[in-house]
């Protein structure tokens, strides 16, 4: 359905851009609608002007998989052009400079003709671009800002004498780039060509306009045009091309594509294409929670998928999402994390949700496994070889196929799907009983508690670890999601391999499946409690202290109803789970309880969360899981209100956002929550 609507969009567009250069037919019907695009405007706040190179107080937008960001200025310096960029190109993300597009207008006397502070009538914000609009009684000036690419961003300036007398003018743009980036300003033919001594990618800034003057100064360039009158009522545009491209793509095409390029065509274009997106989204809205408000954050969740999503670099050979482009540790791809992106992904691109699944893939090894995370640049940060994530590999890949139909994507995958699944029984399971065990691949105990994704959560607090055979290390107790999880993923590899038409592996799954339920139910749960625990390896002792991995089994369908009643009743009780921000990690009344101090031991987080909503879905509690999906979506700060980041958790008690902005599976898992189908 969602390509149907693009191509659409995509037939309006081209009569659109038909019309304009054909001028005598008529202009009717050239507008395509762009409800969705307008009614979300501002859903988050881009304003801030860095006041060195590690500043990360402001938020940034991209677009098309960029490796390079931009802000809107907040009224300290210049006041006009746009922040940045940020340059993800280089170090664990740096800002270039307070901007790189700085205009100055001044007449033949040398006045000031706009006061960038005070003349500002607007700043605003959409999934397709930015832009700024500053008046007096004389100019008014319009500045946007639109991705061509993933490796351009064309900047306009478009100034209206508002008088009725004629105005010389001279434009000057300017740039400053921060000390100590190790970036070189050079001239190049047509501008500017920043080269740095710390990255691959290279610079190039340009304006397209003819007759330019272009100096450097140390870290400082200048382009000037030659002064011209403008006359009443009269409109000059300005464009500038800021391009940072890496060594694998060409820059030559690259600047042919700039030189042909016509603004508004790619500006109605990439409003055409967000539009589209948008309404794929917010069309499959959850019946209950079609209000604005959620409609906004459906909005805001796309666009932090949006800026934090890349274009294959380096190490990285496909497109994919970091987890927070804002903080500096996560600029790469995690393996749960890719998961889980997709799925919300296919929502509305299913191209980039399959290629976020492919990323990881690119780094199986031979005997199945799936690497931790893998970075673009392995002299920053190498890849994490030392543990995986929880298997949600092949629930990834059957949402995407029930989505997109695509038996070609399945075809694809489910061999690999298979050798990571049957990896973890070879290589996780101490004792061979058919239970497994998070682990690692070097013997150390701290990558074996990453692996289970939940890094201190308390069940770890006392495991110990254990060596399989070489390269293979496992905790000494079998957790009930890593279980609940290779459950589900039989099911799942069950219904792929029924789409290949490969009934062998359909039967053998749905057997191991359904003998794999039987443990689960009567190993994991106290019947004394009424919550599922990890076990020692033996089985004979639960590893007590509840948190969210005890509705993992109603998440996966593999509880039995009464053992799902009693995980709800816990999951509802204020002094547990039924919090400001309901179904943290751990429950509220135990005595290690930390949020502030706990990463995994007590704060929300939003895919964990998630996951319980959803299990009580799976048992008919709707009533109850609306009751949870409001309040986690009223309780979490900020998460509602325009402007602010969806954060990578939240405090339960106070609701306070925590640790990582603009964070991808956050926002994921919001969009599972409000959408009809999931």
């Amino acid at each position: 359905m969602y390509r149907n609507k693009v191509l659409a969009l995509v037939c309006v567009l081209l009569f659109a851009i038909g019309c304009k250069q054909h001028p005598n037919k008529q202009k009717e019907t050239t507008k395509p609608k762009l409800n969705y695009l307008y009614n979300t405007a501002n859903v988050l706040n881009y304003k801030g002007v860095p006041v060195n190179k590690k500043d990360r107080n402001a938020l940034m937008f991209s677009d098309q998989g960029a490796w390079f960001a931009y802000g809107l200025p907040d009224g300290r310096g210049n006041g006009n052009g746009f922040s940045g960029p940020f340059l993800l190109t280089q170090q664990n993300g740096v800002w270039a400079g307070r901007s790189l597009s700085e205009l100055t207008l001044v007449n033949g006397e040398s006045d000031t003709l706009v006061d960038w502070q005070e003349d500002l009538i607007d700043q605003s914000s959409y999934h397709s671009h930015l832009e700024q609009t500053f008046e007096n009684k004389r100019l008014r000036v319009e500045q946007q800002l639109v991705y061509m690419s993933a490796h351009t961003a064309l900047q306009r300036t478009k100034i209206t004498n508002l008088s009725n007398q004629s105005i010389a003018l001279g434009i000057e743009i300017t740039g400053n780039v921060f000390d100590s980036l190790d970036i070189n300003v050079l001239k190049e033919k047509g501008g500017i060509k920043l080269v740095s001594d710390r990255s691959e990618a290279t610079g190039h800034l340009k304006l397209l306009n003819k007759n330019n003057e272009i100096k450097t100064t140390g870290n400082t360039f200048s382009i000037k045009q030659t002064p011209f009158v403008l006359q009443p009522k009269e409109t000059k545009e300005v464009i500038m091309a800021q391009s940072f491209i890496f060594p694998e793509y060409s820059w030559k095409e690259e600047e042919e594509l700039i030189d042909e390029a016509d603004f508004e065509s790619v500006l109605l274009k990439r409003k055409i294409e967000k539009e589209g997106q948008l309404e794929s989204l917010i069309d499959k809205q959850r019946t209950g929670f079609k209000k604005q408000e959620y409609t906004n954050v459906l909005a805001k969740a796309l666009l932090t998928l949006q800026n934090n999503w890349r274009v294959p670099a380096g190490e990285l050979k496909h497109q994919g999402l970091f987890p927070s482009y804002h903080y500096k540790w996560f600029h790469g791809f995690w393996s749960w994390d890719s998961w889980k992106h997709a799925v919300g992904l296919v929502l509305y691109n299913e191209d980039l949700a399959k290629d976020q699944i492919r990323a990881m893939f690119d780094f199986q090894q031979e005997d199945g496994f799936i690497v931790d995370c893998i970075y673009r640049d392995t002299t920053i940060e190498a890849h994490n070889y030392r543990d995986t994530k929880p298997p949600l590999a092949s629930w990834a890949v059957a949402e995407v196929f029930g989505k997109s139909g695509d038996t070609a994507f399945v075809k694809e995958m489910y061999s690999k799907l298979k050798r990571y699944h049957e990896w973890w029984y070879a290589k996780r399971d101490h004792d061979k009983d058919g239970l497994c065990e998070y682990g690692s691949t070097d013997g150390s105990l701290i990558a074996a508690k990453w692996e289970s994704g939940m890094d201190n959560a308390i069940r770890f607090d006392d495991a110990e670890i254990l060596k399989n055979s070489d390269g293979a290390y496992s905790l000494n107790q079998e957790s009930v999601d890593l279980n609940a999880y290779l459950y589900a993923e039989k099911l799942y590899l069950a219904a792929l391999a029924n789409v290949l038409h490969n009934e062998t592996d359909k039967k053998d799954f749905e057997d191991d499946a359904q003998q794999l339920k039987d443990r689960i139910q009567h190993q994991f749960y106290s019947e004394e409690d009424g919550w599922f625990y990890d076990t020692s390896l033996d089985g004979e002792h639960f590893v007590k202290g509840a948190g969210s991995e005890g509705w993992i089994p109603l998440w996966t369908n593999v509880a039995t109803p009464t053992q799902a009643e009693a995980i709800k009743n816990k999951m509802m009780n204020t002094e547990k789970f039924f919090t400001k921000v309901p179904f943290q990690t751990m429950a509220k009344d135990h005595p290690k309880f930390d949020p502030m101090n706990g990463y995994w031991r007590g704060p929300n987080w939003l895919d964990q969360a998630y996951f319980g909503v959803k299990g009580l879905r799976n048992y008919g509690y709707n009533k109850e899981a609306d009751s949870a999906t409001v309040q986690i979506l009223n309780g979490a700060e900020g998460l509602l209100d325009k402007g602010t980041s969806i954060r990578e958790n939240y405090h339960p008690i106070t609701g306070k956002g925590l640790n990582a902005k603009n964070f991808s599976w956050s926002a994921a898992h919001i969009m599972m929550m409000l959408t009809e189908d999931n």
